[in-house]
């Protein structure tokens, strides 16, 4: 008799949902595609997504609409999260869910917005818990994941969460078309989300470019 792991819709995942069309929506989803998945894309506007999917051939939606995805990514501004999980929570039980925020306050630029010692992934995480819940992309320009490098160097993304077939899953589907790496635990979040930050007011600053960044050296 054949036995499935109980793990194996995991392991075998080949969809992704990403909602949102913005810069870092836009490069997402055509990685996922670029990674052989089957991509839904989800907006607000609606024919965002329509443009979106049909550039990279995948299949477009309303914010509201049936997520198809077994990977979610929630390519949205923090604040709109809350929003999300609210509109997705039960749907997103079962499925990985990939947050690339950036908690940053815009009113000061200054500081983040969630505890001293905590992440916007790990907020996230406990409103569900029926979800495995990754940070990603966060410390990544739009224009590095477009390019593949930054500077002389390929664009490395860096990826957290407890959950080991969530991240194997995620680094299927994107590793074949940039560098993944795993970042640790999903605490480690707290580290990347510094370092995006980071990364934003150097740019804003004009100290480096929006087309640069860090890199890792392997």
């Amino acid at each position: 008799m054949l036995v499935v792991p109980t793990n194996f819709w995991r392991i075998s995942m080949s969809t992704v949902t990403v909602i949102g069309t913005g810069n870092m929506g836009t490069q997402i989803a055509g990685l996922a595609a670029k990674g052989g998945a089957t991509v839904q894309v989800l907006d607000r506007h609606v024919e965002k997504a329509e443009a979106l999917a049909a550039s990279i051939g995948g299949t477009p939606g309303a914010v509201g609409e049936p997520i198809t995805g077994d990977i979610v990514v929630l390519a949205v501004p923090y604040p709109a999260v809350a929003e999300l999980v609210g509109t997705y929570g039960s749907q997103l039980a079962g499925r990985t869910v990939v947050d690339i925020t950036n908690p940053v306050d815009f009113a000061t630029f200054d500081s983040l917005v969630v505890p001293a010692g905590s992440s916007a992934t790990e907020q996230i995480a406990a409103q569900l818990p029926s979800s495995a819940v990754l940070k990603a992309f966060n410390t990544n320009f739009a224009g590095t994941l477009a390019s593949g490098t930054v500077g002389a160097l390929p664009t490395t993304v860096l990826v957290a969460g407890d959950d080991a077939a969530a991240k194997a899953a995620f680094t299927e589907v994107f590793g074949s078309a940039i560098t993944v790496v795993d970042a640790g635990p999903v605490r480690r979040a707290h580290e990347l989300e510094a370092l995006g930050f980071l990364q934003m007011t150097l740019a804003a600053a004009e100290k480096i470019a929006w087309t640069g960044g860090f890199a890792t050296v392997r």
